[in-house]
């Protein structure tokens, strides 16, 4: 059950059921990871693709040794996302190619396992309460409005000498036509009772423009 479906020579019979099997696990694979990873359908749509593809490479070089030189100098030039994908995405992925390369050398059986087994165990792992090591002082992202004749430079060290464990400037944009600062921090609160606190001694010395605080998780990626 767990040899190798090919003989010294890959006929068309053992190239279709290995095809077919990679593709139809590949397909339960994506439906199981869809439950655990946020992404678009056409992750997924790939991601069923991925294993079957990969076989096909292995199969169709194997035992050629220049050809496999060429075929991984090519994929080193592929980029499988425009955007940096999420560690769940990059895992999917690294688990379909791992699976594929079983396929393509003709353990179907392993395959198979390692594309539901590890889709099982990735689930069932995700629900279970574990590494979730909850931070009591979370980084969060300050950003404070001041009028243009506000000297920005020192006006709330006093502030967040009192309130703040840690403070770390991420830069001034002008906004509002030019009338006005934003001033970008990331901070950790000493006490996170003490927010409407800090909130409010920063409005009355901004002024009482805008003010906001943020998870750093929620704004990245974003302009100051």
């Amino acid at each position: 059950m767990f040899e190798t479906i090919y003989a010294a020579t890959v006929t068309a019979s053992q190239f279709f059921l290995m095809a077919g099997l990679a593709l139809a696990a590949g397909l339960v694979f994506a439906w199981v990871m869809s439950f655990r990873v946020r992404s678009a359908k056409r992750f997924f749509i790939v991601l069923t693709l991925l294993p079957f593809v990969v076989a096909s490479v292995i199969t169709f070089v194997s035992g050629n040794i220049g050809a496999g030189v060429a075929v991984g100098g090519a994929f080193a030039l592929i980029r499988f996302r425009s955007a940096p994908g999420s560690a769940d995405e990059i895992a999917a992925i690294l688990i379909a190619m791992g699976a594929g390369i079983a396929f393509g050398m003709g353990y179907v059986a392993y395959g198979v396992l390692m594309l539901l087994g590890l889709a099982l165990l990735y689930f069932l792992v995700s629900l279970l309460p574990i590494f979730e090591h909850k931070d009591p002082h979370p980084e969060l992202l300050l950003r404070v409005t001041i009028p243009e004749s506000l000297a920005y430079r020192d006006v709330f060290a006093d502030t967040f000498a009192r309130y703040l464990r840690s403070v770390e400037s991420m830069g001034v944009k002008t906004t509002g036509m030019g009338s006005m600062f934003r001033l970008s921090y990331k901070v950790r609160l000493k006490n996170p009772a003490e927010e409407k606190a800090l909130l409010d001694e920063l409005r009355m010395k901004n002024g009482n423009l805008e003010i906001a605080l943020l998870p750093v998780a929620d704004d990245a990626g974003q302009q100051l």
